[in-house]
């Protein structure tokens, strides 16, 4: 493909020459002989590279350089000026050339700089898609109170370079909080390195986090890189850390204390630079009460505490997320995108999910996978989910349950009896509850309104017993 380069300089002779060497490479060159046009000419189209000259009539090619990054800032500009000096080669790098050549030009170094400059905007603007579908990929995803909370918590902290420890229960997303701050921090082009502390055998994990020296250990044949080295310059995500043994524990909080770290096997002390996020689903003021976590270590880790919400506690966000991994398994699995019935959506805000945003999303994936039709309704939701909620509203008219259970205790009447009375009244509170509107009150009770009118007919419910 035929890279675009604008050719901005005011000399006819230069633009012819640079023109017909350019062309004999295979570029596709656009001529601009001042600044004003040059501008204008950015508007028509996307440029790969911008050959500029510095002295220009009018708008000289320093105030152009800033408004073309300004306007379009995945161009890469090389500057070219016949009174080269220092101070014009900082000017123009600071306002974002990528390099600078002298006149009269060198046609060889031209060209070699131009394909650098290419090269690098090229790998600017894949890295910058590769993170924007990590972005994609990891997102966080909800608009509740505490969720926005959190959103600002990691906004904050995430250009400093303070450690931080995130707590949340299993399931809530902590390590899209860590791949967040990573992601809006300075070290964002560096490496983000996650270790599972817990999924690590305890003999292999400090050759894990450390390296080890060739010899070091039957098996060890050759040096390999810890985690801590290969997270120089970036960010050490230690999820699970309350899993790791006293031991190990004593040799991380000397790594943090000292940025320097031996590899298994080995007496040389490296020294790396790296911002350490730690996580975990324990409460580590118990495991340390309990003599199974270092509480040096927990001050040391604990600079920026963040606990991620559990779901339930923002319950507002479950509809967003259903959305999110109904469409992103439709496209995953190539189906149709499936829907859930107003019923089904309602009992799943009123669903505990223990297992949070990860036990939801397995639900959707199971979902789009099992079910054919294109809508969900509650007969489509797995039992376990359908009888929490059943249990849950016996609980909450625990009173009228009560007496219901002292009626068969005495006597008057059957379970069966019981039982009926007690759904007749259930559904006649609901339906108070929600001013007698039939579709909202089968919403609130989780089930079909089809189902909900058999009910109010089978129990002889007419508008009279509103009051």
């Amino acid at each position: 493909m035929s890279r675009k380069i604008l050719l901005v300089d005011d000399e006819e002779s230069i633009q012819k020459s640079l023109s017909g060497a350019l062309s004999d490479e295979g570029y596709q060159v656009t001529p601009a002989l001042t600044g004003e046009q040059a501008i204008d000419t950015l508007k028509t189209g996307d440029f790969d590279a911008m050959l500029l000259d510095v002295w220009l009539p009018g708008i000289d090619g320093l105030e152009v350089l800033k408004r073309a990054r300004a306007a379009h800032p995945d161009i890469v500009v090389v500057v070219m000026s016949g009174h080269g000096s220092i101070e014009t080669a900082v000017k123009a790098t600071k306002l974002g050339a990528y390099d600078f050549v002298e006149k009269p030009l060198s046609l060889d170094k031209l060209l070699v700089t131009l394909k650098n400059a290419i090269t690098f905007s090229s790998l600017s603007v894949e890295n910058k898609r590769l993170r924007s579908a990590v972005r994609e990929h990891y997102p966080m995803i909800g608009n509740a109170s505490k969720m926005l909370e959190l959103k600002e918590q990691v906004e904050r902290v995430a250009p400093l370079d303070s450690w931080v420890l995130i707590t949340g229960e299993n399931g809530t997303g902590k390590e899209l909080v860590a791949r967040a701050i990573h992601e809006d921090s300075q070290r964002r082009h560096k490496p983000f390195i996650e270790v599972n502390c817990a999924a690590i055998p305890e003999d292999l994990i400090e050759s894990e986090l450390f390296g080890h020296e060739k010899g070091a250990f039957t098996g060890a044949t050759q040096m390999k890189r810890g985690k801590f080295d290969i997270s120089d310059g970036g960010t050490l995500f230690l999820d699970e850390i309350a899993d790791m043994s006293l031991k190990t524990q004593a040799k991380i909080l000397r790594i943090l204390q000292e940025q320097r770290f031996e590899r298994v096997g080995g007496n040389e002390t490296n020294a790396v630079d790296v911002r350490v996020i730690a996580a975990t689903n324990k409460d580590l003021k118990t495991e340390i009460a309990e003599n199974r976590f270092r509480e040096d270590l927990y001050y040391r880790l604990n600079v920026i505490p963040i606990v991620v919400p559990a779901l339930r506690a923002r319950a507002d966000d479950i509809p967003v997320l259903l959305k999110y991994y109904f469409d992103f398994y439709s496209r995953e699995f190539k189906r149709t995108n499936k829907r859930l019935a107003p019923d089904a959506m309602v009992l799943l805000q009123r669903y505990r999910w223990p297992g949070n945003v990860r036990e939801l999303k397995n639900l959707v994936e199971r979902l789009s996978i099992m079910i054919s039709d294109d809508e969900i309704g509650v007969k489509d939701l797995p039992a376990d989910i359908r009888s929490q909620i059943m249990n849950e509203s016996i609980e909450s008219s625990g009173a009228l349950f009560m007496d219901m259970a002292g009626v068969v205790a005495d006597g008057s009447t059957s379970l069966k009896e019981a039982k009926n009375n007690f759904e007749r009244e259930l559904i006649i509170d609901r339906l108070n509850e929600n001013s007698w509107n039939v579709s909202r009150t089968a919403q609130s009770l989780g089930i079909e309104r089809t189902n909900l009118h058999r009910k109010m007919k089978s129990y002889n419910i007419k508008a009279l017993d509103k009051d």
